[in-house]
């Protein structure tokens, strides 16, 4: 266990490491207090300062709120970043989310996350805030929130509006238009023999693509499915399927991809949205290791070039640098 940097869109590891702050709270503030005691100019000056902020009753508050939040988004996170998405499960976590938040924002959702902070804070000998005192904002001017009761700051204020904001945040990425495009992509999947199929909503996903289909393909497609259905659901090879990541593989393996070329077609195009999304992810990640504090100057033809043999260095491994040499001094 340890206080590691937080990754910029690996939103798991934030949630870890309010964990660890939480689960470490005794053991850091011991550490900053020695540190504020025993060395000397600016860096006691900071560890003083991060020591009073830190057995403060605001930041314990919003320690807290953030490991509620990351804690209710933390499966929704995880499935959504797995190699494999099952986007039916994923759906599902997303409405689950959604509800888990709204009954936190309630009334009784308060108290009993309130209650939650003032034991953690009587176990560690924080001062509690009177909610109905006046607020002092910390390391801050006093301007900042005048004339602002406790009450309304941390309920409103942060509780409130930091949950909202979460809400707000996964209703502007799984709007309407994309909700129903994931829920119709997940009608393709084949766990559980097929369950989840449904005709209707995959000649639905095809008409998201209407550039990819020739009139001809879309009026044969809803026969072309009922018979692919019915062929899958008989067919002992594709009873285990579990992903839609297999679904293709073994249409390949078994030689159908001919036979129902219009719901392949469609099929690929399902499988396009997942693998996007994580190379956009993959490559922000790779960025900071490419453009560092050394290279923050670089030109973007050259740093486009950088992230290539970067991001595909496996490969660019397996050339030779004579060969290398050799092409480009043209011998």
């Amino acid at each position: 266990m340890g206080l590691a940097r937080p990754g910029d869109t690996c939103w798991g590891s934030h949630y870890r490491t309010v964990m660890h702050v939480l689960f470490l709270y005794r053991s850091i503030k011991k550490v900053l207090f020695r540190i504020g005691k025993e060395s000397k100019g600016a860096e006691a000056n900071g560890a003083q300062t991060m020591l009073t902020v830190f057995k403060s009753f605001e930041f314990v508050f919003l320690l807290h709120v953030m490991n509620e939040i990351f804690g209710y988004t933390n499966d929704l996170c995880v499935a959504l970043q797995k190699r494999e998405q099952d986007i039916v499960n994923a759906m599902d976590l997303l409405e689950f989310t959604k509800i888990e938040l709204d009954v936190l924002r309630q009334d009784s959702g308060w108290k009993e996350f309130l209650n939650k902070v003032i034991s953690f804070c009587e176990k560690h000998k924080v001062k509690v805030v009177d909610m109905n005192g006046k607020y002092i904002p910390q390391q801050r001017s006093r301007q900042f929130y005048r004339g602002g009761i406790n009450y309304h700051r941390f309920h409103a204020d942060m509780f409130l509006g930091i949950i909202d904001r979460q809400v707000q945040e996964l209703n502007n990425r799984f709007d309407e238009v994309n909700t129903e495009l994931l829920r119709c992509m997940a009608s393709f999947s084949p766990a559980n023999s097929f369950a989840a199929f449904n005709a209707e909503n995959l000649i639905k996903l095809a008409k998201f693509y209407p550039h990819d289909f020739t009139f001809e393909e879309m009026n044969q497609l809803p026969f072309q499915l009922n018979q692919y259905i019915n062929e899958m659901r008989n067919d002992d090879n594709f009873k285990n399927l579990r992903s839609l990541a297999e679904l293709p593989m073994m249409l390949v393996k078994e030689e159908k991809v001919s036979r129902y070329d219009i719901v392949y077609k469609l099929l690929k195009l399902v499988l396009l949205p997942p693998v996007a999304t994580a190379g956009v992810e993959r490559i922000f990640s790779i960025m900071n290791f490419v453009k560092n504090k050394l290279r923050n100057k670089m030109g973007q033809k050259f740093l486009n070039g950088c992230l290539v043999t970067f991001i595909e260095r496996e490969f660019f491994f397996q050339a030779k640098d004579q060969d290398i040499i050799s092409y480009f001094s043209g011998h």
